[in-house]
């Protein structure tokens, strides 16, 4: 099709360098697509990089600690990214010999990876004809076609889908795929494309109809639910009180302090009070009269409201107790909610 030959023409011109182009690794390829998940070219490049340093192959990352993955994640958000390539590189690891499949029905029954990552990994590692369809590829296509669909519905997923696997080239397909991909990032912006530099500038039937600005058209999402948190920082001469969170939650692996949810106006009467028998072996030396720090902090469908209250205390745990003290030296080894490390550097424990 002309537009997948114009598009390859352009990207071979004017493609960024980033390392994980020009290779057919597909373990370094399949990393590369999660970190990049959510998170802009800039910050993940460096994620990338530490991890292929400290993973070099799958069998490596497979035999790594969660903790220690979880940590190395810190900072990306969206952690369930981290549990799940590690239990898609055990899984390779453990039962594929550590070859990484290349089928796209076969890479798509590891965890993690959605209709999306597999056809990424397909095309780019192994040249399969299977076209990418993300945010900027959709945005890209709503725009050459000038969709009027919801393209966060189930009708406009699955017409951005068609269209999409109609315009791939069937023998560039892995260049292809960058090419949509790279002209959305860099061209085809959600705000104020550079429409003058497109390749597709006579083809794009949104710009010839003056309807740039309304595409894609989006199904607005519901307003985030606020989340109040209340953290009781417990601080001795030596150490911080953690507990590793185990709820099935966005922060499951992580640690924070210990905390109460849902108070719209919290008592430094009612903390203080759940403090003394959730911790009966200590001794409060100092007890706050309101939190001292306040965030807000985003998440994709919550606003949390996080309220620090600075504790000092004396005394050792209960041994049977989930949570356990860290010395300040070692804070900088634990893995944390973003949440929990801002509070942590702007009260210089880190």
């Amino acid at each position: 099709m002309e537009i997948a030959q114009e598009l390859i023409l352009w990207y071979l011109q004017n493609k960024r360098d980033l390392p994980w182009r020009n290779m057919r690794n597909p373990y370094y390829i399949w990393l590369s697509e999660v970190i990049l998940q959510q998170t802009r070219v800039n910050q993940g490049m460096e994620y990338y990089l530490r991890f292929i340093d400290k993973y070099p192959n799958v069998k490596k990352l497979a035999k790594a600690e969660e903790d220690e993955i979880l940590k190395m994640w810190q900072g990306l958000g969206y952690y369930t990214r981290a549990r799940n390539l590690h239990a898609a590189a055990q899984y390779i690891s453990n039962e594929l010999n550590g070859v990484f499949p290349d089928r796209y029905n076969d890479i798509l029954k590891l965890p993690g990876v959605g209709p999306y990552t597999a056809a990424a990994i397909a095309s780019f590692a192994f040249k399969l004809p299977h076209a990418v369809v993300d945010g900027n590829v959709s945005r890209v296509l709503s725009r050459i076609f000038d969709i009027d669909t919801p393209i966060n519905s189930p009708a406009g997923k699955k017409q951005i889908q068609v269209i999409a696997d109609a315009c791939l080239s069937t023998s560039e397909p892995d260049t292809y795929n960058q090419a949509i991909m790279e002209l959305g990032a860099t061209i085809c912006k959600p705000i104020n494309p550079d429409c003058q530099n497109c390749p597709l500038f006579f083809k794009c039937i949104s710009r010839k109809e003056n309807t740039m600005h309304l595409r894609p058209v989006k199904i607005k999402s519901k307003k985030p639910v606020v989340r109040y948190m209340d953290f009781a920082v417990l601080e001795s001469d030596q150490d911080l009180i953690f507990k590793k969170r185990t709820g099935n939650d966005i922060w499951k692996g992580l640690h924070d302090f210990t905390s109460i949810e849902g108070m719209k106006e919290p008592t430094e009467k009612y903390i203080t009070k759940q403090l003394v028998e959730k911790f009966p072996g200590i001794q409060l030396n100092r007890i706050p009269h309101t939190h001292h720090k306040e965030y807000t902090h985003l998440l994709s469908h919550q606003r949390i409201l996080a309220r620090f209250w600075s504790y000092k205390y004396s005394g050792t745990l209960n041994n049977n107790s989930v949570y356990f003290s860290v010395p300040k030296h070692s804070l900088e080894l634990l893995a944390v909610p973003r949440l929990i490390q801002k509070y942590l550097e702007d009260e210089n424990f880190v």
